[in-house]
């Protein structure tokens, strides 16, 4: 018998139990392998979110600083025209009445808002479901 035969033979002679061990095992390594390039992926995004969010807080920052001085200029600008105390004034009530169109738009959009029916529903079966195991829960296609 040579080399090649032994192989051959010793290969059949595997057990299913050794098979099923092997790719478990095998298995379980791709699984931690694919988890650990995940978590990898995933900080490195995380990271880069992070530093987004920080220059959107900074532009933000900066346009809330500069509307501030563009108000005060306004103001004065009109204070040239009308007493100075009113032109603040004028310029206090145009930001009034635009935080109003902007609170009534946003109540508006809000009303349109409706509860998850479908999640409810699904959760209602869920929760019969788990009542009652043996039953099945209702098929809805909504």
């Amino acid at each position: 018998m040579t080399a090649t035969d032994e192989r051959t033979t010793t290969s059949a002679d595997v057990s299913l139990g050794e098979l099923v061990a092997t790719a478990t095992r095998d298995l379980s390594s791709l699984v931690r392998q694919e988890v650990a390039l995940a978590r990898v992926e995933i900080k490195r995004d995380v990271v880069a979110a992070g530093k987004g969010a920080g220059m959107f807080g900074g532009a933000g920052f900066a346009g809330v600083l500069g509307l501030v001085f563009l108000s005060v200029a306004a103001a004065y600008a009109l204070g040239e025209v009308v007493p100075l105390g009113a032109g603040f004034l004028i310029v206090g009530a145009a930001y009034l009445l635009v935080a109003g169109v902007l609170a009534l738009g946003g109540k508006k959009n809000l009303g349109r808002m409706s509860p998850p029916t479908r999640t409810i529903e699904t959760l209602k079966d869920d929760a019969a479901w788990a009542k009652h195991p043996t039953v099945a829960p209702s098929r809805r296609t909504t």
